[in-house]
């Protein structure tokens, strides 16, 4: 469209009405204002006679096809007195907007898109396969502290000097002394060492890298390595601050064996950029690399040589008193009745980790909600004990009057064992409710955890593992498959008596 002076009123008009204005002579044209015919428009002006006839309007255009009305046009043109000419066209602008414009859009987003790829610290993108996807808390967002830390205390004693190196680094390096570069953190499951590791953090007030071993393997070879030099460079730049690698044994593995691919993997160039890294710390560089494994026993003796993870600290399962404490950290966010007895829940969750003795209160607290309690009592406190460990009671389940009375034969031999030797633990409660796999289930209740199993209580464990198959074979005239579990960790014991212990 040709360029118009906005503040005029135009008026577009039809093929008709114009062939009209032309015959009756309303169109104003000169040589210094002629009649502008266009490519598909016609731009004019009406004379005062015009106007009156289009309610005062001066300007018109007419839209219309060369090829279908360009002859009649010239026609019309040659028999009247009205002043033409050929507007000159703009292709240039036509061009701008057809291609130049929306090349500059595409442009402006690719731009866009790198930039951003650039300043993205984590990856998802193709340029950013090679960036760290750790998770950065600061010194600010981390509220973990060693008070909500509970059970470890010899772990929490260990790494109490590293805390001291991070707060006052100059004290170490008064004498020469050197801190621990790496420190291992090794247990089983669910025993808090993340945790620890956060605790630590919090505790030494600062920052807090946090990433998995299995985020730094990809598809494509090399993306590891790249991302230990990237995690390993901002680390760095944030000294002091704690880097936490969770599940490290998924990429420490000793190399040349354990891995499908053979010995030449992308897992083995991960690790050996890790070691790499870690030789390259100065003693002025406040980096400390706390890794947590599962299976400490399958790691490189390279990582855990002395100068790397130099110091491995055990996070075992609770004691009795650790159990203790760790309930009556997580009882602090609940409200508890007041006949709720921590040490005597402690007391029948034996080889539970802190993880389970988390799951206990909140199950506790779930069950209390939907009963319409107004606080958690010892009685929750038991079912969610003996939920997260055998199972939800499955009390719709329809039992045969025979297969109930089996059972009941069955548990009332292990209570009748159990209560009347005393080598072995007290007895807590029974019960012929099936739970998971298991028609019913007799409890005890040790006063202590064992270090050690002496033989008269192995075989204590012994008679009340088969105190409910011959109470059975007396009184039900028949034997049952009740008996599978008991007969299982009957002949376990015995293998370990025998083969391991040596009390044959």
């Amino acid at each position: 469209m040709m360029m118009l002076q906005q503040w005029q009123k135009i008026d577009n008009i039809t093929w008709d009405n114009f062939e009209n204005a032309i015959k009756n002579d309303e169109i104003e044209s000169t040589n210094e204002e002629p009649l502008k015919i266009g490519e598909t428009e016609i731009v004019g002006k009406f004379n005062q006679k015009g106007a009156d006839n289009h309610n005062g309007v001066k300007m018109f255009t007419v839209d219309y096809k060369p090829d279908v009305a360009g002859e009649r046009l010239m026609e019309l043109l040659k028999d009247s007195q009205v002043k033409w000419k050929f507007a000159r066209q703009r292709i240039w602008l036509i061009m701008l907007m057809q291609w130049v414009f929306p090349l500059l859009l595409l442009v402006a987003f690719f731009y866009f898109m790198f930039a951003r790829n650039l300043r993205s610290g984590a990856g998802g993108m193709l340029m950013s396969f090679g960036r760290s996807r750790h998770r950065l808390q600061d010194k600010d967002k981390v509220k973990v502290t060693f008070d909500d830390v509970a059970g470890v205390e010899e772990a929490k004693e260990e790494v109490a000097e590293i805390i001291e190196f991070l707060r006052n680094p100059k004290r170490f390096q008064r004498l020469g002394g050197r801190i621990p570069r790496g420190v291992l953190l090794v247990g089983p499951p669910g025993c808090g060492k993340t945790l620890l590791a956060k605790a630590i953090a919090g505790q030494a007030d600062v920052p807090f890298f946090s990433i998995s071993g299995s985020d730094f393997v990809e598809m494509f070879v090399g993306v590891g390595a790249s991302r230990v030099r990237d995690l390993f460079k901002q680390a760095k730049e944030n000294s002091p601050c704690i880097i936490f690698l969770d599940e490290v044994d998924a990429i420490g593995r000793k190399r040349g064996a354990g891995y499908a691919g053979g010995g030449h993997d992308e897992r083995e160039q991960t690790l050996n950029a890790i070691l790499v890294e870690m030789d390259g710390f100065d003693t002025n560089d406040q980096v400390i690399v706390i890794a947590a494994t599962n299976r400490g026993d399958i790691l490189d003796h390279a990582l855990t040589r002395p100068g790397r993870f130099d110091r491995q600290i055990f996070v075992p399962l609770p004691d009795l008193k650790g159990r203790v404490d760790i309930l009556k950290v997580h009882a602090k966010k609940i409200k508890l009745g007041p006949d709720a007895n921590m040490e005597r829940l402690a007391r029948g969750t034996p080889m539970f980790s802190g993880a389970d003795l988390a799951a206990i209160i909140n199950e506790a607290a779930l069950a209390a909600t939907m009963a319409n309690k107004d606080c958690v009592e010892m009685a929750d406190l038991e079912e969610a004990r003996d939920k997260v460990r055998w199972g939800r009671a499955r009390k719709s389940r329809v039992i045969d009057q025979n297969e109930r009375e089996i059972t009941a034969y069955h548990e009332a031999g292990h209570t009748l064992v159990q209560s009347m030797l005393k080598e072995a633990d007290p007895l807590h409660k029974v019960s012929i409710i099936p739970r998971g796999p298991m028609g019913g289930a007799t409890f005890a209740l040790p006063e202590k955890d064992r270090t050690i199993f002496t033989k008269r209580y192995c075989m204590a464990l012994l008679q009340v593992c088969f105190a409910g198959r011959i109470a059975e074979e007396m009184f039900c005239d028949d034997i049952s498959s009740g008996a599978q579990s008991d007969i299982h960790q009957a002949t376990k014991i015995a293998r370990q008596m025998i083969l391991t212990w040596g009390m044959s």
